[in-house]
């Protein structure tokens, strides 16, 4: 049985393969997308597995963990754009970026083992749909954080929601497997 490090690291590894085909196949084109757009695109993904789980059945044929794997993805594009800002003029520096988004995966982790430690593997006992719901109540709360200009007065940034739903996102993979 593999423990919980070696089960989270296989999935962040098939998102940065995700990550590398993709940057491959269209650049950087994400990086003119402001935190808003980007924020719904992973509502977009974290709403479809909603319906699907409310509706028992899928009409298109994309399998569910690729939803779960464009919310890490989209998540950590996220965190490098909130240090780099949008830019029109598109990075071509793939390993820049890609050193980027190692980093961004390893705060995850980190913060993951954590969590993980003071919780006791709780997530194991979990409903795979209560990931999604607390995805889409993280998102409503980055929502909420962006009519504030990014200020909150009690409560986590922006960061630490996706952090958050990186690591909801690679639970649901785990528990999927």
């Amino acid at each position: 049985m593999m423990n919980t490090s070696e089960e989270y690291e296989r999935e962040i590894a098939r998102a940065i393969d995700i990550f590398r085909r993709k940057t491959h196949d269209y650049g950087a084109s994400w990086r003119v997308m402001r935190i808003s757009s980007l924020i719904d695109q992973i509502f977009i993904k974290a709403q479809r597995l909603r319906s699907i789980e409310d509706k028992g059945q899928q009409k298109v044929s994309d399998p569910i963990e690729d939803e779960y794997f464009g919310i890490i993805n989209y998540a950590i594009l996220t965190l490098i754009q909130m240090e780099l800002e949008p830019n029109m003029e598109l990075d071509t520096d793939f390993d820049r970026l890609l050193r980027m988004y190692e980093k961004y995966a390893e705060s995850a982790r980190a913060l993951m083992l954590r969590k993980n430690h003071d919780y006791g593997e709780a997530w194991r006992q979990m409903q795979i749909s209560s990931f999604t719901d607390l995805i889409l109540t993280k998102l409503l709360r980055i929502r909420q954080i962006l009519a504030h200009d990014g200020q909150t007065l009690a409560s986590e940034g922006i960061d630490s929601n996706l952090y958050d739903m990186i690591n909801y996102a690679i639970f649901a993979l785990i528990r999927m497997r």
